[in-house]
């Protein structure tokens, strides 16, 4: 795969997140100027390894490591400045410099209020109906900024006296919503808030910037940019899992609005998929492994969420699923990571079509709780039992691990060009052409 012929990319995640693209967009910046984090909040965890050192990263790009690469958190995203700043510090105790972060002054504020009503709104849900999510605020974020009403933009921040009006009016309203709705006995203080929002903003001032002019400006001027997609397309809130999803555009159709760029200015997409399957939280899950297979691929793949270090569901590989969102994304190339991770089964398993009562689905419906009820039809093939990790090219790899990629590549109608055999960045091959 040509790095230099990409132009403008997006690193988008096919399946239910988690699939390693903070490893893709950390091995491509290399050829890239900027990097922009497009959409999600601090509920999405990307962990990359340099050398020994491992970074794990939820608000921030990946892109800060790279110290010649400008680092972007658009308007499509919503911030926790205390995380933020959290991570902006501990960078620096580790000698990464971020100064050349921006933060868009659009971008939503995640307030105590919205992490409250995510833990409130699961408990009152019950067992049966939880969502599952990561108690960060982010979709109370989300529909506080569609709501129009009660969400707050980085830009306030910088208006003391109107922000402190603005928190009282907000707080007013969720104090008597939360006692009327929930069990809710501690309620919020105006003053308090406000006053530590505020000594946020000091922190954040020398980030802050008009991130839309930013990034046309880059373009104008030749820069490359790669943008970072948050979660996975199966998450998206239009075309995943409704209602298991995150409640943003974790899809390509996201980088536009949640940027600010034109969409015509994006030339290439990188998909990224595990060579299994893997799912945080509840929601559908055909192929989940309910059985030491399931347990054997999560302890060798190291399966545990990077934000709340809850185990992950595994399974076989769900090209049902994974054709859908290479419809919707549109990958020009995809990466497939995680390989060394199948090393060792006799055999290994693709799913290529749900069976439902006495139908045959080869997409995924709208209906999400009928994948509650479909049985998925498997294709076996060889595994192989050799260690993959050193192998820099397709032909090192076993014979049955290139027959699986390749039948991968068939069933998605898309070229693979990245393949992960290990979480450091040269444990990575890609493939020509």
């Amino acid at each position: 795969m040509s790095l230099q012929n990409l132009g403008h990319t997006c690193v988008v995640g096919l399946q239910w997140g988690d699939e390693g693209k903070g490893k893709i967009v950390d091995v491509l910046l290399e050829n890239f100027d900027v990097v922009v984090r497009y959409g999600g909040g601090a509920n999405a965890g990307h962990t990359v390894l340099i050398g020994s050192d491992k970074f794990a990263l939820h608000q921030l790009p990946t892109g800060v490591l790279r110290p010649n690469v400008h680092a972007v958190i658009a308007c499509g995203a919503v911030i926790d400045p205390a995380t933020l700043i959290g991570e902006v510090d501990n960078l620096r105790a580790r000698g990464v410099g971020v100064d050349r972060l921006a933060v868009s002054d659009r971008a939503q504020l995640v307030m105590p209020w919205h992490r409250r009503e995510d833990v409130l709104a699961e408990q009152a849900a019950g067992a049966e109906a939880r969502l599952g999510t990561t108690a960060r605020g982010i979709g109370p974020c989300y529909s506080d900024k569609v709501s129009r009403r009660w969400g707050l933009r980085v830009c306030e921040l910088f208006d003391a006296d109107r922000f402190r009006s603005r928190v009282a009016q907000v707080v007013a309203h969720k104090n008597a919503y939360f006692g009327a709705l929930y069990d809710f006995r501690e309620t919020f203080n105006a003053d308090t808030i406000a006053d530590e929002y505020l000594a946020f903003a000091e922190r954040l001032n020398p980030f802050v910037a008009d991130t839309t002019t930013l990034l046309a400006d880059a373009m104008a001027d030749g820069k490359r940019v790669l943008y970072e997609g948050a979660q996975g397309s199966l998450l998206d809130i239009d075309h995943g899992t409704y209602p298991f999803v995150t409640s943003s555009s974790t899809g390509v159709g996201g980088v536009a609005s949640g940027a600010g760029v034109p969409p015509t200015s994006i030339r290439s997409v990188i998909g990224v998929l595990k060579a299994y399957s893997t799912r945080v939280g509840a929601g559908p899950f055909p192929t989940e492994l309910h059985d030491a297979l399931g347990d054997q691929i999560r302890e060798a793949g190291g399966e545990y969420g990077t934000t709340t270090g809850r185990p992950r569901r595994c399974g076989w590989f769900d090209a049902v699923a994974a054709s859908y969102t290479v419809r919707t994304s549109g990958p020009t190339r995809l990466a497939v990571l995680h390989l060394d991770t199948l090393s060792g089964f006799d055999e290994v398993k693709i799913c290529v079509g749900y069976q439902w009562r006495d139908q045959m689905m080869n997409t995924l419906p709208a209906a999400t709780y009928r994948l509650d009820d479909v049985t998925p039809v498997f294709e076996t093939h060889a595994g192989w039992h050799e260690d993959v990790s050193s192998c820099r090219s397709l032909n090192a790899l076993p014979k049955s691990a290139r027959a699986y990629l390749s039948r991968l590549s068939e069933l998605l109608k898309t070229p693979i060009g990245i393949v992960g055999v290990g979480p450091a960045r040269d444990q990575t091959i890609f493939v020509e052409g």
